[in-house]
């Protein structure tokens, strides 16, 4: 069966999608059946820096997630679809999505996909329950530091033993008079 060849506006839309296929760390698919122009645009400002949100045909849509290897996905092309391309955090836009779809219930999230393994609606709400990549730094750096002092407080221990015995002795020697 020969490929279906499109006109040059659905080939671009189709290389835009593919190229953001290949660039994402993740992307989730939603049905926005319902939404104002004003309700995606909201949309789009709570998911954060390195996420863009994009409605998409869904024939080009699952041509451009085949052509960028995610084969998954294709029984969630259905309905109205749009994808949010993630290259930043995944977990702050997972948060976005989900608060947004509380507030916003003609959002629903479909699925997705990260790091090349398909992710359910389940564990994209997992994804949103933890917390941000900064967040998780700062307490293993938090947790180094700590760690890092009390090994110098134990270093640093024979040597303050050290003195305070040999100040000791002297103050025992004075003592003595001798």
């Amino acid at each position: 069966m020969a490929e279906r060849e499109y006109p040059a506006d659905k080939q671009a839309a189709i290389a835009e999608l593919t190229e953001g296929f290949n660039n994402a760390n993740a992307a989730v698919l939603t049905e926005y059946r319902g939404l104002s122009v004003a309700q995606l645009q909201e949309l789009r400002r709570s998911l954060g820096e390195g996420a863009s949100y994009r409605v998409a045909k869904n024939t080009l849509a699952k041509r451009a997630a085949n052509a960028a290897g995610v084969t998954d996905l294709d029984d969630l092309f259905v309905g109205p679809t749009a994808i949010t391309f993630i290259e930043g955090d995944p977990v702050e836009a997972a948060k976005g999505l989900r608060e947004f779809a509380k507030s916003n219930e003609a959002l629903v999230i479909k699925g997705g996909v990260m790091d090349g393994d398909v992710l359910t609606v389940d564990q994209i709400t997992k994804l949103a329950d933890l917390e941000s990549r900064e967040v998780l730094l700062s307490k293993m750096a938090g947790a180094l530091k700590g760690g890092m002092q009390k090994a110098a407080g134990l270093f640093a221990a024979p040597a303050s033993q050290v003195a305070r015995l040999g100040g000791a002795l002297r103050d025992k020697k004075e003592a003595a008079g001798e």
